[in-house]
């Protein structure tokens, strides 16, 4: 992750929903998404942004990351969601549908101009064929920290079919993970839509997390277990970076230029890989104590 911070689970939260969003305080999710957009009907709208402003205010929600996903600023809604975002002490406004970057400079005109700070910054929802062909350019706009893959809309656009293992999205998913590591920003893969199907959505996480995504959106709170262990270093994994750092140093102290650990070659690469381990691990621990 750029900033190690986790973002194994992002809960999408119905703000027009009080209990929800009351529920939401005792979930251990890593991240929050206060939803304004598809999860809350039009004669809900206005409510539902109060909601999510004063509970992204209330500081109920520890060390989680709190965010609040706007309405389109093509729509009624989404100026003023933005304006109220703004002054909400979320982290973040998600926006859907990003497509170009002079619609990003846009949100950030508009997060400005409501008196943001400029530490609040934008999640861009990559959910269009034309996203995906400007993914490159999105992921290195200065307001943007997060990708967020909006596989639904995605594969409605692309007229693609949906089907376990992902295969008719799996290059689009590959391109954004690419143009986001290339920026230095995190990426969320996207949501999974049957949430009483958990062993199909252990194996889509695992896919995620072996591609590279730094965590996945969800729908229901029992999905946020399965994210969280997948994204999360094992035991063995702890155990093992700790062992290639210590060999490393050790090697480094002796002015020797071979290092093995469990009969294989370790470079730099490998110890680099080993302190990213730790620094997650570290993270996930202090988030959970908060």
């Amino acid at each position: 992750m750029s900033d190690h911070r986790p973002r194994r689970s992002v809960l999408y939260m119905p703000s027009s929903n009080e209990k929800a969003l009351d529920k939401a305080k005792t979930i251990p999710a890593d991240a929050l998404i206060f939803d304004l957009e598809d999860a809350v009907a039009p004669d809900s709208k206005i409510a539902a942004r109060d909601n999510a402003v004063a509970a992204a205010r209330s500081g109920a929600y520890g060390n989680r990351e709190v965010t609040i996903r706007c309405n389109g600023l093509d729509t009624p809604w989404g100026s003023d969601d933005l304006a109220a975002a703004a002054r909400s002490g979320a982290a973040a406004v998600v926006i859907p549908k990003i497509d170009s970057v002079r619609a990003l400079d846009a949100v950030a005109s508009g997060l400005d101009a409501a008196g943001a700070p400029s530490s609040m910054s934008i999640w861009a929802m990559v959910e269009t064929p034309t996203a995906i062909l400007d993914v490159r350019s999105i992921a290195a706009h200065p307001r943007v920290s997060v990708l967020v893959m909006g596989t639904n809309d995605l594969a409605k656009e692309l007229r693609a079919t949906q089907v376990r293992g992902r295969a008719p999205l799996f290059p689009h998913l590959a391109n954004a993970l690419l143009a986001a590591r290339e920026a230095g920003k995190a990426i969320l893969d996207g949501v999974f839509n049957d949430v009483k199907d958990l062993d199909s959505f252990r194996d889509e996480c695992a896919q995620g997390a072996q591609m590279g995504f730094d965590g996945k959106t969800l729908i229901h709170p029992t999905q946020v277990e399965v994210a969280n262990e997948v994204w999360a270093p094992t035991e063995a994994d702890v155990e093992y970076a700790r062992r290639v750092i210590s060999a490393f140093d050790e090697a480094i102290a002796e002015g020797r230029g071979v290092i093995t650990v469990d009969g294989r070659m370790i470079e730099n690469l490998h110890v680099d890989n080993a302190r990213r381990t730790l620094a997650t691990q570290a993270a996930i621990e202090a988030l959970s104590a908060g």
